[in-house]
C-alpha cells in the first residue's frame, strides 16, 4: 500500500480531481484556448528549466490541478462558439441526430440527441428529446436525423426539497435543454451517415430480433438485454426494485463485475498462445480487442467504457507480471478516464465502481488472511465472501448517502448468483451467436430462459425479506466523509498498529461523534414552514424540530406514498408526521400566514402584512384583497388552476407584490 501511495499518477489524479471540482462548482477560470495553453506551456517550461526538486514538484502539482480545470472547460460545449444556443432565434430550423435511446416515461419516449445544425450553421451540443408516445408509429433509431422548429425549453429543477435533481444530473452529461415534439411537428430526414454508436445500435437491434424468435418471456429477454447488450430500458420497474432491495443491482448493469469475468475467461482461453514467440503480446492484443468488441456491442455507454478502460489497463499490466500491477492499473485507468471525461467524477456509477475496487484491493487480502480453507471448493466461496465484504466496505457510506438504504442480504444474493454469472455470460454469448446463425435449438433457449427466470425469482425472494432491508437511513455529505475517514484510519490501524495510527483513528471517531451531535442538535431546533408542490393537491407542512405537522387533501394511501413528503421526512430525520388543520390562519416566525381556500374567506382583523397562500382555486378579486389586507407576499400552490395562477401573477406584478408559484419556483420554504 505504501508503494501505491508513492505512485506518481495517484498524486496527479488527486490534483486533477481537485481542479475538476474547483472549476465545476465555482467556474473561477473563464475559458480561452490560447491563454490556457500558454499558461500550461509556461508551467512545463519551468518544470524543465528549474533544478530545485521542491519547486519542480510544486509546479507539477499546479500543472495537474490546471489540467483538471482545462479538461472541464474543454468538455463543456457552452465554451465553444459553435454551441447551438448561440445561433437560436425565435423561428430557427434545428436539425438533431439521435445519439442514445433512454428509458421511456409514462407519456413520452426519451432520447439523447445531438444538435448538429441551427439554420445554416453547423453546431454542437446535446439535448433531451421527448416524443409523445401516441404521436409516431415507429420509434426513432440511433443516428436518425430530424428537422424541427426550435422550441427548446429549460430543464425543470426539483420542485420539492430533497428530491432527485434531474436537471443537475443532465447538466453533468452536457445536456441543458429539452424538446417536446408531437405528430406533424417534425420531419425525419433520409440520411445515410452512420456513427459508431449507430452501428452498435443496429447490431444490437439485429441481435434482439434474432432472440425474439425463441419466445423468451418479457422479463427473461429484458435481463438478457441488460446482462449481455447493456440495455436496461425494457426492464420493469418492479424487477429493478427487486434487484436493488436484494443488493444485486450491479448484476443488471454491464460494469466491472461483468468485464472482469470476461477478462478472466479470455485469459484462460488464450493462455496457450503464451507458448509461442511474442505470445504474451499477441494474447494481450486479442484480449483487449475482444473487450472493446464487447463494449461496442453493449452500446459504448459510460459504465461499459469505464469498466473496459479499467480492465484494458489491467490486461496490459498483467502481461508485464510486476508487483502491485493491479493497483497501478487501477490508478492509471482513473487518471486516463478523468482526463478524457472529467464529468465521470460526478457519476454515481463511477464513484461506486472505483470505491468498490479500492475496497477490494485494500481490505480483501487482509480479510482473506484470517482463515485459510483446506479445500478448494470452500476456498472459492471464502474468496467470494471476502471480496463481497471488501467491496461493501468501500461503497457502504456512499451507497447510504445516495440510496438511503442497505440490503442486509447482499451476501446471500452475491454468493448464490456471482459463482454462476460467468456461466450465464458464456451461455448468453453462445445463445446469441447460435441465434444469429439460426441454429439455436429451442430447448436450449428454453433452458437458458429458465435459468434467468430462476435468478429473477431468487432475487425477488431475497428482496421481500423486509426484516433484512434497512431502509430510510439518511446521512449528510459531511457525515459520509467522516465515516470514510474513520474507516480509512481504523482499518489502517488494524492492519498495522502504531500509536500514531491510533491517534488518527481516535480523531476520526471524535469527528463522527461531533458531526452527529451537531446535526442532531440542528434537527431538534429547526423550524420551518413548507408549502409543497403537488399538482391538483395542496400540502402545507409546519416543521417543529423532529416533528412535521401537515395540512393536506390527500387520502391516507396517497399520503403514505407521497414522494415529496417522504423525501423530506427521511432526509430531514423527521420522527413523526402528524395531520392537523391550520384553520386558514397561523403565525410563524413572527409573520401572519393567511390560507385562502376555495371558499375565498379572508375577513380577518388584526393581521399585519400577511403572507397569503392561495389553494384550491379560490374565486376572489385579488386586487381587492391586495388593497384590503396589503400582503407582503402571495403564494400559489399546485392545487390551483393554471389560468388563475397566470392572472394572479399579472396582478401581483402590476401591484409590485412578490408572487411565488410552486409549479415554477418549487416549494415555498419559510425558515425561523
Amino acid at each position: 500500500m505504501k508503494r501505491l501511495f508513492n505512485y506518481l499518477p495517484l498524486h496527479f489524479v488527486v490534483l486533477g480531481i481537485i481542479g475538476i471540482c474547483c472549476q465545476f462548482f465555482t467556474h473561477f477560470l473563464s475559458f480561452s484556448f490560447l491563454k490556457t495553453f500558454l499558461f500550461l506551456g509556461c508551467l512545463l517550461f519551468f518544470i524543465i528549466v528549474l533544478k530545485s526538486n521542491f519547486l519542480r514538484t510544486i509546479i507539477t502539482f499546479v500543472l495537474f490541478f490546471f489540467i483538471g480545470v482545462l479538461s472541464v472547460n474543454i468538455n463543456d460545449n457552452r465554451n465553444f462558439s459553435s454551441f447551438y444556443e448561440n445561433y437560436l432565434e425565435g423561428n430557427s430550423k434545428v436539425v438533431i441526430q439521435i445519439h442514445k435511446k433512454l428509458k421511456p416515461g409514462n407519456y413520452y419516449l426519451k432520447y439523447e440527441a445531438n444538435v448538429i445544425q441551427v439554420d445554416n450553421y453547423i453546431t454542437k451540443g446535446r439535448v433531451l428529446l421527448n416524443v409523445k408516445k401516441d404521436s409516431v408509429l415507429k420509434r426513432f433509431f440511433v443516428d436518425d436525423k430530424i428537422v424541427l422548429k426550435s422550441s427548446l425549453k429549460e430543464l425543470i429543477p426539483p420542485l420539492n426539497p430533497h428530491q432527485f435533481n434531474y436537471k443537475s444530473y443532465l447538466a453533468k452529461q452536457g445536456i441543458y435543454h429539452q424538446l417536446f415534439i408531437e405528430k406533424n411537428h417534425f420531419l425525419k430526414l433520409n440520411s445515410k451517415s452512420t456513427t459508431i454508436f449507430g452501428l452498435s445500435s443496429k447490431f444490437r437491434n439485429y441481435i434482439q430480433k434474432s432472440l425474439l424468435k425463441y419466445n423468451f418471456k418479457k422479463n427473461e429477454l429484458a435481463v438478457i438485454n441488460a446482462l449481455l447488450l447493456g440495455q436496461r430500458q425494457d426492464i420493469s420497474k418492479d424487477l429493478i426494485t427487486d434487484y436493488q432491495r436484494a443488493g444485486a443491482i450491479h448484476i443488471l448493469a454491464v460494469s466491472g463485475l461483468h468485464v472482469g469475468i470476461i477478462l478472466l475467461i479470455l485469459s484462460f482461453l488464450f493462455k496457450p498462445i503464451e507458448q509461442i514467440k511474442y505470445g504474451k503480446l499477441l494474447k494481450t492484443i486479442i484480449t483487449v480487442f475482444l473487450l472493446w468488441m464487447f463494449a461496442f456491442i453493449a452500446g459504448l455507454s459510460a459504465s461499459v467504457v469505464r469498466a473496459v478502460t479499467m480492465f484494458t489497463f489491467l490486461a496490459i499490466g498483467m502481461s508485464f507480471k510486476r508487483k502491485n500491477i493491479v493497483e497501478f492499473s487501477f490508478i492509471s485507468s482513473m487518471f486516463f478516464l478523468l482526463l478524457i471525461k472529467p464529468m465521470f467524477l460526478f457519476d454515481v456509477g463511477f464513484q461506486l465502481s472505483y470505491l468498490a475496487v479500492f475496497g477490494i484491493l485494500w481490505t480483501q487480502p487482509k480479510i482473506y488472511a484470517i482463515w485459510k480453507p483446506r479445500f478448494k471448493f470452500v476456498d472459492f466461496f471464502w474468496q467470494l465472501f471476502t471480496v463481497s465484504i471488501a467491496a461493501q466496505i468501500g461503497i457502504l457510506p456512499l451507497s447510504i448517502y445516495y440510496f438511503q438504504q442497505f440490503p442486509g442480504l447482499f451476501l446471500a444474493s452475491n454468493l448464490v448468483i456471482i459463482p454462476f454469472l460467468g456461466a450465464i455470460l458464456v451461455g448468453g454469448v453462445l445463445v446469441i451467436i447460435t441465434s444469429l446463425l439460426c441454429i439455436l435449438p429451442q430447448f436450449i433457449a428454453d433452458f437458458y430462459g429458465k435459468i434467468i427466470s430462476w435468478m429473477n425469482a431468487f432475487v425477488s425472494w431475497i428482496s421481500h425479506r423486509e426484516e433484512f432491508l434497512f431502509k430510510e437511513i439518511s446521512i449528510s455529505f459531511l457525515m459520509m466523509i467522516c465515516w470514510y475517514l474513520l474507516m480509512l484510519f481504523g482499518i489502517y490501524f488494524l492492519i498495522k498498529s502504531s500509536s500514531k495510527k491510533l491517534i488518527y483513528s481516535l480523531i476520526a471517531i471524535l469527528s463522527v461523534q461531533s458531526v452527529f451531535m451537531f446535526e442532531s442538535n440542528q434537527k431538534k431546533s429547526k423550524k420551518e414552514l413548507i408549502v409543497f408542490h403537488k399538482s391538483r393537491f395542496s400540502i402545507i407542512g409546519k416543521r417543529i424540530g423532529e416533528y412535521l405537522f401537515l395540512q393536506h387533501n390527500l387520502d391516507s394511501l396517497k399520503l403514505k406514498k407521497e414522494n415529496s413528503v417522504n423525501s423530506y421526512r427521511i432526509s430531514e430525520g423527521i420522527k413523526e408526521v402528524k395531520e392537523m388543520s391550520f384553520n386558514n390562519f397561523m403565525k410563524f416566525s413572527n409573520k401572519d400566514i393567511l390560507l385562502i381556500d376555495s371558499l375565498g374567506v379572508y375577513n380577518l382583523s388584526n393581521i399585519n402584512k400577511p403572507i397569503v397562500v392561495l389553494q384550491y382555486s379560490p374565486k376572489i378579486n385579488l386586487l381587492r384583497l391586495i388593497q384590503k389586507i396589503k400582503p407582503s407576499q402571495i403564494i400559489a400552490d399546485g392545487s390551483n388552476y393554471k389560468s388563475y395562477v397566470i392572472r394572479w401573477k399579472k396582478t401581483c406584478l402590476i401591484n409590485k407584490i412578490s408572487f411565488h408559484y410552486t409549479g415554477q419556483k418549487g416549494a415555498y420554504i419559510l425558515k425561523k
